[in-house]
């Protein structure tokens, strides 16, 4: 049977029922706690991985204003497009 077709008798359950059926799903779910802490860095690990990145190249890092920035990055982004698009035709 797939979910979807459980989903389905799901819907034709009365609304305690269905609230049920959730409870009892979700009760079925034990995660351990190395489970609830498998992604998580400890605070050297993150560290580490800042030092991994290396330095990073900023672009136009001579426009102090945000807004003038972010205008420029959108006028490259749009020039680059048209010329992708030219080439295209």
């Amino acid at each position: 049977m797939t979910v979807s077709e459980l989903l389905e008798q799901a819907k034709s359950l009365s609304p305690a029922e269905r609230r049920e059926l959730a409870k009892l799903l979700i009760d079925t779910f034990e995660i351990t706690p190395q489970e609830r802490t498998e992604d998580w860095k400890t605070g050297s690990e993150i560290v580490a991985m800042i030092h991994d990145i290396g330095s990073i190249e900023f672009v136009d890092d001579d426009i102090d204003d945000p807004v003038e920035w972010l205008n420029t990055q959108r006028q490259k982004r749009k020039k680059q497009l048209g010329e992708l698009t030219d080439r295209n035709e």
